[in-house]
């Protein structure tokens, strides 16, 4: 709950909304940087690339020049061969003298369809019809070139070179010529400043054909789970892939022979011709580093331009609204003229305030004086009335009548003392009625209650605060309580009586008072004149209360339930 409060108090900041707006305001430009430098990327791995080809071209010279000089050969011938093949010792003779001429093949002839070949350098027939190369050949008559690790002929590693031979638009036969392994490693050139971990020519079937690290080797840096077709494309190609014992590989391969046959060298993955450099690794980083660097320059202007002068007026606005404290100094003249405004329409605002509230205060203390004089003055009236209708007591001629002049007079000094707490108590408006009761019951039961009447008198008020309004009918209750209670109390048998007294707060906003005295005979209770019990009665329903009377053998009990609300509320007038 905190977390999330911290989080979205920060996330409402100035600061934090500012940056939020920037970085969508350098999104596009954000955008645009990285497209280029995607760009800048894509062109330095082309020409990484282009560079690995012209590598892998510069290394498949010899066998480029070799293998194509054989396939041009081998067109060459066949128009040679349709014109002398009917004559086996004329065509012998002519492929002999061309071998001699070449110095590069060991075997060149020509097959017939049936598989036989009659015309060849060696002067002697070959029949090749049984071989699976031969019965391939007839299925596809297209030229191509296929490793033979041991030569019908030559018996030697040899890669095999042929190409159809047609009259007249139909197939007669196939020019077949042997090269030697010999032959390409004799004319190979010395490796360059990089050499690659192996190197080699492949068939379009993905055959080898010649390698310069050995057959091994080059099985081995093979690309493994590599679709023949990206090996045998038309365009020169650069890719990742595994070879066959799972290490990471770069491959560039090159056609050497369209269609035909392909230069294939293998490097390592973190071949310097693929290392881009550390210029386009700068360049990917640029795009981040300008929008980090612009928002730490909004983020320092920000602060010094504005929210350090907010957080500054704030803290002057705290510190008035806690202790009414007026700004010791300006912000200073380096603060943009907006928070300068700021500040003076703040400090005119607070000097205002705190005129208006001395002006309020002062108000206020006249009015309490006012009330405080007016509540003295009513508790000194009710006195002189009570000192007059104490003139008049000792005047009657009847108890009855001195009875009842006291009864008035109890509540006469009850009024009395309730004006007295009011003008004593700096609050007006709320009364602490423990206080209160406790003055009223010591003085009835000073007058009321004789010492040797042997009855003992509890009493146990709780501090609760009440409305001014509700002062007068709880005295005065409580006066009618008490006086009934000291006029029919009595002790009992095997011990001696007592009068309880006891104010407690029973929930939010309410309280009971209770009172509770021993007697002696309960049919004298019922047969009184019943004027206090009214007047309990209007009193507890100006406090807008209920009241509860219990009579046992020799127990009286009076309980009022009334609320105590913090606010003002409805006061019945009876």
């Amino acid at each position: 709950m905190t977390s999330g409060f911290f989080s979205g108090d920060l996330m409402r900041g100035l600061t934090i909304r500012v940056l939020l707006f920037l970085s969508l305001a350098l999104l596009p430009i954000g955008l645009i940087a990285v497209v280029q430098t995607r760009q800048i990327a894509d062109q330095s791995r082309q020409s990484a690339e282009l560079s690995l080809i012209a590598v892998t071209e510069q290394s498949s010279a010899a066998e480029r020049r070799v293998i194509q000089e054989a396939f041009g050969a081998a067109e060459a011938l066949t128009s040679i061969v349709r014109l002398r093949r009917d004559d086996p010792e004329e065509c012998t003779a002519f492929l002999k003298e061309y071998k001699q001429a070449s110095d590069i093949y060991s075997l060149v002839g020509f097959i017939a369809l049936d598989g036989r070949m009659t015309c060849s350098s060696t002067g002697q027939e070959h029949d090749f019809s049984d071989e699976q190369s031969f019965q391939s050949l007839l299925d596809a008559p297209v030229r191509r070139a296929m490793p033979v690790l041991q030569g019908a002929v030559s018996n030697q590693v040899v890669t095999l070179i042929n190409a159809p031979v047609y009259e007249d638009r139909e197939l007669i036969g196939f020019m077949a010529l042997s090269i030697p392994e010999d032959a390409i490693n004799a004319i190979r050139e010395p490796k360059g400043k990089h050499s690659s971990v192996a190197m080699m020519t492949i068939n379009k079937m993905g055959h080898i054909l010649t390698t310069e690290n050995g057959l091994d080797v080059a099985k081995e840096e093979y690309p493994n789970d590599v679709a023949l077709s990206l090996l045998t494309t038309k365009d020169p190609n650069v890719f990742l892939s595994q070879n066959s014992v799972g290490k990471e590989r770069a491959y560039a391969i090159v056609p050497i022979v369209p269609e035909t046959v392909f230069a294939l060298s293998v490097w390592p993955s973190n071949t310097p011709f693929l290392d881009t450099g550390v210029s386009t690794r700068l360049s990917a980083l640029l795009p981040i580093a300008m929008w980090l660097a612009s928002l730490i320059v909004a983020f320092w202007a920000l602060n010094r331009l504005a929210i350090n002068h907010i957080r500054k007026l704030g803290r002057q606005m705290r510190r008035f609204a806690l202790n009414r404290t007026l700004p010791r100094g300006t912000l200073g003249p380096s603060v943009p003229t907006e928070l300068v405004e700021m500040e003076s329409a703040f400090v005119g605002m607070a000097e205002s305030i705190l005129r208006d509230e001395a002006t309020l205060e002062d108000s206020l203390r006249q009015k309490n004086i006012l009330l405080k004089e007016v509540h003295h003055r009513v508790k000194n009236n009710l006195q002189l009335i009570s000192s007059i209708m104490n003139m008049q007591i000792r005047q009657a001629k009847s108890e009855d009548a001195r009875f009842v002049l006291r009864r008035l007079q109890d509540r006469i000094l009850s009024l009395a003392t309730v004006h007295k707490n009011l003008y004593q108590n700096d609050d007006l408006v709320r009364v602490n009625a423990s206080e209160l009761l406790r003055e009223i019951v010591g003085q009835l039961l000073s007058v009321g209650l004789a010492s040797s009447s042997g009855v003992k008198v509890e009493q146990s008020f709780e501090t609760i605060q009440i409305d001014a309004d509700d002062a007068a009918p709880l005295t005065l209750l409580v006066s009618e309580a008490l006086t009934n209670a000291l006029k029919y109390v009595s002790t009992v048998e095997h011990g001696k009586g007592f009068i309880s007294l006891k104010l407690i707060s029973t929930g939010p906003e309410k309280a009971m008072l209770e009172v509770r005295n021993t007697i002696g005979n309960p049919e004298e209770v019922k047969s009184g004149t019943g004027l206090g019990s009214r007047l309990i009665l209007a009193f507890t329903r100006q406090l807008n209360g209920q009241v509860e009377v219990e009579t046992t053998d020799d127990v009286y009990q009076i309980r009022v339930n009334f609320p105590v609300p913090t606010d003002s509320k409805m006061v019945y007038d009876y």
